[in-house]
């Protein structure tokens, strides 16, 4: 049999980038659980009632008409019938680019944001706030916040999918950024029309992490599992 030392060269790096992402994919992931949990905990005990007033009073003390505007376009970007179509497009950009694993994980990724929503939702049975300026309220119960999970877990699914893929480091920060702020604005837009309480968008960003993290630490194992295998 023949010895490939460059094979031997390449194993330690690899290992060590494939222990690095799976540990910090499961500190992100308890960190994450353990939050929505005294949240949820919380929440339950009423305990989180101060703060939601609190702080939907402080940020309907900033309402304006073209205010109120902006943010029900926000909140429309948080949406089905928009990040269905943004989710078909990117998956479509994923198999275009031959990114054949990266539309498997964000379909997988917004499957998973589904059946996290419909559960929680089910097993918590929280009563929606009453909506702010005659906004439609809802039919689904409150917590946590379906528009906070979802955004989160497609813009940040995207970031984490495409950032690591393109070269440009500007390109990368970029996409960061743009996820972030798309899922802030969204979240407060929530909280703004008066349809979720501030601790509703909280949990649907803490069930968003917890997934996210767990569906980007399988794309970076099995990435590298695929150099090592690659350059054996």
């Amino acid at each position: 049999m023949v010895h490939d030392s460059s094979a031997d060269a390449s194993a330690p790096p690899l290992a060590g980038l494939f222990g690095l992402a799976f540990v910090i994919g499961l500190l992100v992931a308890m960190g994450a659980l353990a939050f929505f949990g005294w949240l949820a905990d919380e929440m339950l005990e009423g305990s989180t009632r101060a703060m939601d007033d609190t702080l939907r009073t402080a940020v309907h003390h900033f309402a304006s008409p073209g205010l109120t505007r902006s943010f029900e376009v926000a909140s429309r970007l948080g949406g089905p019938s928009v990040l269905a179509p943004l989710g078909v497009a990117a998956v479509a950009v994923f198999l275009l680019c031959h990114w054949r694993r990266g539309a498997v994980l964000l379909a997988v990724a917004m499957a998973g944001a589904g059946v996290l929503d419909g559960t929680l939702k089910y097993a918590f049975h929280r009563t929606r706030p009453v909506p702010f300026f005659d906004y439609p309220e809802p039919h689904s119960y409150s917590f946590p916040s379906g528009h906070a999970l979802f955004a989160f877990c497609f813009f940040t699914t995207v970031a984490a999918l495409a950032a690591p893929r393109v070269r440009s480091p500007v390109l990368r920060v970029l996409f960061w950024l743009v996820a972030v702020a798309l899922v802030l604005l969204i979240g407060i837009s929530r909280i703004y029309l008066g349809v979720h309480y501030p601790s509703d968008v909280l949990a649907g960003y803490s069930a968003g992490l917890l997934w996210v993290a767990i569906v980007s630490t399988g794309d970076r194992i099995v990435h590298h599992r695929a150099r090592a295998r690659g350059g054996a």
